[in-house]
Formats: structure tokens, C-alpha cells, sequence
């Protein structure tokens, strides 16, 4: 059994393989949204007790499952459960909004749907345009002070946008991009989440599937792939190249490419967890296979060089 190891500053304690409920209720043509419930209690079976989602994963509908999910099989008090919000719908029109009285409704509305009386870790999903984000941090600290949220996180704040949320020193975690093919974070980002003793958690941090060495250059890309630049002309190519020399290193380990790459993650400092979305209860399992992987010096320099911060 993985030991358990603490968010940052927080005090919770949490297995460093997460789920990310962005395929549980997620409006995509990808999206399993009937695996939701045995994709949670197959995490729970399996040790798994970090648990990410966001009122954004079909408009609540991720964390309508998620709670339900707890609440029937009386879980709640086996889980760190984290979640975000900050969207404001007007028709289908999406907009988002930091405003103090808009984030402490959301939170009430994020515990109606979790059914829980506390969310441990909320993030603010997007910065909003107009408010001041040290206000809108402050928002959630009362909040916390009045029990409704344990840990304050925000989620695709720029640098300076962090500085300023965290100005008066409450914030606990942040979310942001990160993988092997977008490493800037480790240059311009993790010395102040260091300096701070903030804790990072990446998204997409097997690059929407591209590291998890299921592709191969015959593969049929579905159309919101095709978009996404790293899935395009000879940089899908590249990609599936330096995908393969990884693969070399979880040969040897007798492991997936995935758990190598999450593995590698978890040795950066600033990230005490990983979140991989799954769409099966079969994924999740395999995912916590990652926290098992003892990466070497040599094989931490290999990949190094195979995907390097870009300068």
C-alpha cells in the first residue's frame, strides 16, 4: 500500500494518484458518463482517496455523481474531495466570475451537489476580468474559517495573478498545465510555489492521452485531437517517437508508459499529486500503478533529455 503523503500545507493527507472527474459528466462525445459511479467506487476500492472535479464537467452533473457515489456507500469521510467553480452561464453563453457573493453561491451550490457539508480543497476554476483576486481569495477564506472549505486553490491564475491571490498568504494549492511536452511551469511558476509552500497539481498531464504510448501513427485521431497542436503533422510524429524511447524505461520496470510519466511528475517538487482523468473503472486501477514506479537517476536523466524545459 502507497503511503499517504500531505497537500502542501493543507493537513490533508492524500494518496498521490488522484482522479480527475473530468470524464464523469463531462458533455463530450468522449465521455462515459455512465461509468461515473463505478469509476469513483473502483478508486475507493483501490486505495485511491483524492478525488478532483468542477461544476465546468457538465454544468454539476460530475460532482451530482461523485456525491451521490459517496453518499450511498457512506465514503465521504475516506475521501479528500476537491472541486472548482467560478462559471457564470447566461444561456450558453459562459463567462466567469470571481466575485465574492458569486464564489461563496457556488460553494453552497458545490456542497448541495457533492451532498457533503465541507469541500476540502475549492479552487477558483478561471480568473475573472474585472476582480481584484486577493478579494476573491479572501472570499474563500472566510469561507474556511467558517467551515464550508478546508484548502483554498486556484486554478490557470498567470504568475501575476497569483502573486496577487495570494498576497495575504491563504492560498494552498494551485492547478495548472503541466506535462513532459509543456515544462515552462518549472521555470517560471514552481520557485515562487516553492517559496510559498504552495502545492501544484497538473492537468492533463498525459497530454490528453499522447503520453500514455497508446498512439501509434496509424491510430484514427478523433476531431477535438486533431485539434490540439500536439496531435498535428510531424509534431504528432515527434511526440510518438520520444513516447517510444519511454517507453524503453517502463520496459524495464515492467510498467505502462503512463506510470513512468506520472511517476516523473511526482518527483518535481512542487506536485504532491497527479489527477489522471479516466473513462473505465479499469483505468483508474491502472493508474495507481504509478505511485509504485521508483524512478533512477539515470532514468530521470533520460527523460530529461528526451523531452527538455523548453528555454
Amino acid at each position: 500500500m502507497t503511503t499517504k503523503t500531505e497537500l502542501g500545507k493543507t493537513g490533508l493527507s492524500i494518496h498521490p494518484i488522484g482522479l480527475g472527474g473530468n470524464k464523469i459528466g463531462h458533455e463530450s462525445p468522449e465521455t462515459n458518463t455512465e461509468y461515473g459511479d463505478n469509476i469513483v467506487a473502483a478508486a475507493i476500492d483501490n486505495g485511491l482517496n483524492f478525488i478532483d472535479t468542477a461544476f465546468m464537467y457538465g454544468k454539476g452533473l460530475s460532482e451530482e455523481i461523485i456525491g451521490r457515489t459517496l453518499n450511498e456507500t457512506n465514503w465521504r469521510n475516506k475521501v479528500v474531495l476537491a472541486t472548482k467553480g467560478a462559471d457564470e452561464y447566461k444561456g450558453d453563453d459562459r463567462t466567469f466570475n470571481n466575485s465574492p457573493q458569486f464564489l461563496k453561491n457556488a460553494v453552497d451550490e458545490s456542497l448541495r451537489r457533492l451532498q457533503t457539508d465541507v469541500i476540502d480543497l475549492y479552487y477558483i476554476h478561471f480568473p475573472d476580468e474585472n476582480t481584484p483576486k486577493y478579494e476573491a481569495v479572501g472570499a474563500l477564506q472566510q469561507l474556511r474559517e467558517a467551515g464550508k472549505i478546508k484548502a483554498i486553490g486556484v486554478s490557470n491564475f498567470s504568475l501575476e495573478q497569483l502573486k496577487e491571490a495570494n498576497q495575504d498568504g491563504y492560498l494552498d494549492v494551485v492547478q495548472g498545465n503541466y506535462s513532459l511536452i509543456d515544462r515552462s511551469a518549472e521555470t517560471g511558476l514552481f520557485p515562487y510555489l516553492m517559496e510559498n509552500d504552495i502545492s501544484f497539481i497538473p492537468y492533463f498531464p498525459l497530454a490528453s492521452g499522447l503520453l500514455a504510448g497508446k498512439y501509434t501513427k496509424d491510430t484514427v485521431l478523433s476531431e477535438s485531437q486533431k485539434r490540439r497542436p500536439q496531435f498535428q503533422g510531424q509534431t504528432y510524429l515527434t511526440h510518438l517517437e520520444k513516447v517510444d524511447r519511454i517507453r524503453e524505461i517502463a520496459n524495464r520496470h515492467k510498467v505502462d508508459v503512463a506510470h513512468v510519466v506520472l511517476a516523473f511528475y511526482l518527483t518535481k517538487e512542487p506536485i504532491d499529486a497527479v489527477i489522471p482523468g479516466a473513462r473505465n473503472s479499469g483505468q483508474v486501477i491502472n493508474n495507481l500503478k504509478a505511485a509504485e514506479v521508483s524512478l533512477t537517476a539515470e532514468d530521470l536523466k533520460i527523460i530529461e533529455e528526451i523531452y527538455p524545459v523548453e528555454q
